[in-house]
């Protein structure tokens, strides 16, 4: 059976997404020039917050869906959420959030500041996370998961506290 629009996986459909603002990213430079950091910053904030939403609500999920028996009404509920979550928000954001990140220090001149590398640093971090909650839905999607409740209500913090040593250095640029 070919595919049709109908049957395309979320993750074609988050890829396509990636590719559209990308597309319109890369137009907005051309067509605005400099004009277009403020254009490019927004989106980039956008995709951010994005991001941080999808970050801050999967590990909850995580934290319910520990509770629910495997195989459940429930538990089958959970996995679509979090599979979607991940790959219809949380994947696209991330993906636009470097690129647009990396494009604005590279315009900014930012390489060279030492607040920088400290963002940098902890937006390394950040995505670690999200390459743990990966594999977390992964293994909940397979019945394989093993961390109590209490795991997963610890771990939703960190993408809060990240959230504020980034946010304080890309503001007040302390150092």
């Amino acid at each position: 059976m070919t595919e049709t629009r109908r049957t395309r996986s979320p993750a074609w459909r988050a890829g396509i997404a990636v590719v559209v603002t990308a597309t319109v990213a890369a137009l907005m430079i051309l067509v605005l020039g400099a004009d277009a950091y403020p254009w490019i910053k927004a989106i980039h904030v956008i995709a951010i917050i994005s991001w941080m939403a999808g970050m801050l609500y999967l590990p909850r999920l995580f934290v319910y869906h520990s509770e629910v028996p495997a195989g459940s009404v429930q538990s089958e509920t959970f996995k679509v959420m979090e599979q979607r979550l991940l790959t219809l928000i949380i994947n696209p954001a991330m993906v636009i959030a470097w690129v647009l990140g990396l494009w604005l220090a590279w315009k900014g001149g930012y390489w060279a500041a030492h607040w920088f590398h400290a963002k940098l640093a902890l937006v390394v971090l950040l995505s670690g996370l999200h390459g743990y909650l990966s594999a977390a839905t992964r293994a909940f999607a397979e019945d394989r998961n093993t961390k109590p409740a209490r795991h997963w209500r610890i771990i939703n913090e960190i993408p809060a506290v990240l959230m504020v040593g980034i946010v304080i250095l890309a503001i007040v640029k302390p150092f």
